[in-house]
């Protein structure tokens, strides 16, 4: 029995059926929307590798059955860049060298923008690497990712500050 589903992705909207009810949305972007910029590492939600934004909010994709998403939002590292133009955050990890390998990057920079967003990344590094600490990164480049991190947010900040403003007001 098929189920369907409709998700925006990247600001598309797509009606998706599923064959499975047990497919992750992980799976579920990789294997059948072709996305491939989120990462499989341990299927498990402990490394971070497969973090997206749902509904604005960050998530591990391999805990999430897609079924259970019906109507939500979803950014993938795909619907970060407008055209050739990079987001503050993957351009702050280019500066400051904030991956090695790359493979968990893309969790990386998604976890780093959602913390952005939320408001809890600061000036603090600490603050940093804490709200970072569910994306792990087997080369060590944690140096660079808490200085791209307190990069992105000092070069968003008036965005995030006028976002904030319209929500208080």
């Amino acid at each position: 029995m098929s189920h369907s589903i409709t998700l925006t992705v990247n600001g598309a909207s797509r009606e998706i059926a599923l064959d499975d009810p047990r497919v992750t949305l992980l799976d579920l972007l990789r294997e059948r929307l072709e996305m491939p910029g989120t990462k499989k590492g341990c299927d498990r939600g402990q490394c971070g590798a497969c973090t997206v934004l749902l509904d604005g909010r960050r998530v591990n994709s391999c805990l999430k059955l897609a079924i259970t998403l019906d109507g939500s939002s979803v950014t993938t590292i795909e619907g970060l860049a407008e055209g050739e133009v990079l987001h503050p955050v993957q351009a702050a990890f280019i500066d400051h060298d904030g991956f090695q390998c790359g493979y968990c990057t893309p969790g990386q920079i998604m976890s780093a923008v959602g913390l952005i967003a939320e408001g809890q990344a600061g000036d603090d590094p600490e603050r940093i690497r804490e709200g970072m600490s569910g994306n792990l990164c087997r080369c060590a480049a944690y140096h660079g990712i808490t200085e791209a991190v307190l990069d992105a947010t000092r070069r968003m900040a008036p965005a995030t500050e006028t976002a904030q403003e319209r929500k208080s007001a």
